[in-house]
């Protein structure tokens, strides 16, 4: 505030911009009542993100009971995820403007009850078209409360506070997606489908009246409306849209042998090339992406989209390596996976404890190294191989992940002008998610390739034509004709084993192949390092007042 008669000072007056590492928080700003109710209100927006993220997987493990309650064909039901992720995908660069114009609690508000609203429209939903339009819904509606929660924390927390501003959002968006196909499976064993989306009814409500009471950051500027750039949404919509379908369908439909994919392609990327050339010569862009001409944030998006890469990838993986090669069943995937949001959890502390004492590059590369060496024991897993086995590694993988998430939004996000804020965690946001779903894509085609390869090649060496093979089939055969007394083909039975055992080999070797390719990425990601300016730890970067 300025008092009577004395100019207002802006950003533009001092002879350096503030940035979110040197910035004062609002936490510290205030005091008694008014700090515990931005506690209070930050509780909300954290629940409210957890909400947004852990629907995007709470549904992966239903597919096939959702698919049955509603009578959906086989090639319809994978729009439950495809369509909240477009439409996340959609608004996510928006948000910024959207803030600016509502402010963060109308917002957020207005996200999360509407989000509650679409979740009861998915428990109810008649058929697969209404699920579909209520998912895409919840995507629009969730897809804005992950960036807001960026924004919001590092205003909230402020350079002083940086490690909790990063610590925080960071360990969400890693533990909710993997706990999130576990938590699913357990609601529709449990009850049914409904109960995937009805659990958000009373928590959505609650965060609502929250966040209305209690978190008070910022003002509105309804004036922006007027200035609304059209045709940089209708460009970024049709680029990010596209995009998205593309990456999740395309596997499924050959990819360019399907001429839809070939049209949205196309859309794409004329859109995208447009959407670029706009946003970087019109004066008020709706996306701003000279945000990318900070160097540190432009570094930092590129770390976090391998992040992207690396978890999405592995929480795909893992769980289909579990079922497909090691014949488990929910509950021990689940316990596998509840091992990483274990490991994440004590990671979190971890983190915080040392970006607190040690340069933050150095903290990001001991998460990288640890997560490299994750995914390398991964890669020797076989189809022998049992939960005992996984364990050392998912640990390392959850501690690892949380080491590299923390720092790698400080270096984006700490050394922006606040100004920038609102509009960057909107594109750093997209930009992981972007990798995981550039990830998933490029997993999932490499998952067929590499399958093929692997049968074939195993094929040729286990044939007749082998005395050792022609020996065990023959064994095998003998052995099945004496303990079913010859009602059965023996020698048939034994081939069709041997072509099963032959399958579950080429699988576990395309699993290794594909933990081998993350491996390269979060190498890549290291060399990055190289990159980022020498940053002091968190409890240097501003000094304390008190």
């Amino acid at each position: 505030m300025t008092g009577a008669g004395t100019p207002e000072i802006t950003a533009a007056d001092t002879p350096e911009p503030v940035t979110m590492r040197t910035s004062i928080g609002l936490l510290d700003q205030r005091t008694g009542a008014e700090r515990t109710r931005l506690w209070i209100g930050f509780l909300g927006v954290i629940i409210g993100m957890f909400m947004a993220i852990l629907d995007i997987q709470i549904v992966a493990s239903s597919l096939s009971e959702i698919q049955a309650g509603l009578l959906a064909a086989p090639d319809e039901i994978s729009w439950v995820q495809s369509a909240y992720l477009i439409a996340e995908v959609i608004i996510m660069p928006l948000t910024g403007w959207l803030t600016s114009v509502l402010s963060t609690r109308i917002l957020f508000a207005i996200s999360c009850f509407g989000f509650t609203l679409a979740s009861a429209g998915c428990a109810f939903a008649w058929n697969i078209e209404s699920m579909i339009v209520f998912r895409a819904l919840q995507g629009f509606l969730g897809g804005t409360m992950i960036p807001v929660m960026f924004s919001s924390s590092f205003v909230i927390f402020g350079g002083r506070r940086s490690g909790m501003a990063s610590m925080i959002p960071a360990l969400v968006i890693t533990f909710a997606p993997t706990m999130g196909p576990t938590l699913g499976g357990w609601l529709t064993a449990t009850f049914s489908w409904h109960w995937l989306f009805l659990i958000n009814l009373g928590p959505g409500i609650l965060v609502t009246i929250m966040i209305l009471t209690c978190l008070d950051i910022d003002r509105p500027n309804f004036k922006l409306v007027r200035q609304f750039d059209y045709l940089g949404f209708l460009s970024i919509a049709g680029f990010l849209g596209s995009l998205q379908y593309v990456l999740e369908e395309g596997a499924k439909k050959d990819w360019f042998q399907s001429d839809l994919i070939l049209g949205l392609t196309m859309i794409s990327t004329v859109s995208g090339v447009f959407f670029f050339y706009h946003s970087l010569t019109y004066n008020r862009p709706i996306v701003n992406l000279r945000v990318f001409k900070n160097s540190d944030f432009a570094v930092g998006c590129a770390i976090v989209f391998a992040l992207g890469f690396i978890l999405y990838g592995s929480t795909f993986l893992i769980p289909l390596y579990c079922a497909r090669v090691l014949h488990f069943n929910s509950f021990d995937i689940g316990t596998i996976m509840a091992v990483t949001g274990a490991a994440q959890m004590a990671g979190g502390s971890m983190s915080s404890m040392l970006i607190r004492r040690a340069d933050v590059r150095v903290v990001l590369g001991i998460g990288l190294g640890l997560t490299i060496i994750a995914l390398y024991l991964n890669s020797g897993l076989t189809a022998l191989s049992g939960t005992g086995d996984m364990v050392i590694a998912q640990i390392l993988r959850g501690l690892g992940y949380m080491l590299c998430a923390f720092p790698s939004n400080m270096i984006a996000m700490g050394n922006l002008p606040v100004d920038q804020i609102r509009g960057a965690s909107g594109l750093f946001t997209l930009v992981r998610n972007l990798g995981g779903a550039i990830g998933l894509a490029i997993l999932n085609t490499q998952l067929i390739a590499r399958q093929s390869l692997h049968i074939s090649r195993l094929s040729d060496m286990v044939n007749d034509g082998r005395g050792s093979i022609s020996a065990a089939v023959e064994g095998l055969g003998a052995y099945i004709n004496d303990r079913v007394g010859g009602t059965i083909d023996g020698s048939l039975a034994a081939i069709k084993m041997m072509q099963g055992l032959t399958q579950v080999q080429a699988a576990a070797l395309t699993f290794a192949d594909m933990q081998m390719m993350m491996t390269g990425v979060c190498v890549a990601a290291l060399f990055c390092l190289f990159l980022v300016r020498r940053l002091p730890p968190v409890n240097a970067a501003v000094p304390d007042e008190h």
